[in-house]
């Protein structure tokens, strides 16, 4: 059985991206919207960000959290996600924050997108998550979710982050970037890895 975290643990969410933490903060509410856990990012703490060297999703949220726990000592939690383009062989897959550079600039790693797909007739894409949990002792779960979808052009909405803009979900008309958050937060990629973890690890 998975180590279970206790009501209140003080979690490390490895990232520095205030966009994930307010995300993820949500999601590891309790339903009546009382926080389980004292969520503190590594970008708070100071911890430096790890280079991101594994060839997978599970492999990369493995390293951040791990380099999170031993450094703080506390329980810590990483995601690895990307989009991936179903034209573009799976890019850019896990290789998506390096799209938009340094600085983040995620327009531009759209429009680069956009401009690779060309006149390209297969628009489906897909958002993957996997999350690691891992302790100071170097125990680590790992948790996985996806959903699948198209791309569109131009980006839409301004909510969410990263890719949001560019990707409606099967089923749905708006794309991530303009649902409400909490529609989003309902079937998203990260939601479904979350409701793995919360399962798993997080008590009631």
């Amino acid at each position: 059985m998975a180590r279970r975290l206790a009501p209140g643990t003080r979690l490390v969410l490895a990232s520095h991206n205030q966009g994930k933490l307010a995300e993820i903060a949500a999601l590891l509410r309790a339903p009546d919207g009382t926080p389980r856990v004292d969520l503190v990012s590594a970008g708070d703490l100071g911890l430096p960000e790890p280079e991101e060297t594994a060839p997978d999703f599970t492999g990369n949220a493995r390293l951040k959290a791990q380099a999170a726990a031993f450094a703080s000592g506390l329980p810590a939690l990483a995601d690895d996600s990307g989009f991936s383009l179903a034209a573009l062989g799976g890019a850019p897959g896990v290789h998506s924050a390096r799209w938009a550079g340094p600085e983040k600039n995620f327009a531009a790693a759209m429009a680069e997108i956009n401009r690779r797909l060309g006149a390209a007739e297969d628009r489906r894409a897909w958002f993957s998550c996997a999350l690691a949990l891992a302790w100071p002792d170097g125990e680590t779960a790992t948790f996985l979710g996806r959903v699948e979808g198209h791309a569109v052009w131009p980006p839409r909405g301004t909510n969410g982050f990263g890719y949001d803009p560019m990707f409606v979900p099967l089923g749905a008309h708006e794309t991530y970037g303009e649902m409400a958050p909490a529609r989003k937060h309902e079937a998203s990629h990260r939601a479904r890895a979350f409701a793995a973890l919360l399962a798993a690890v997080v008590s009631a």
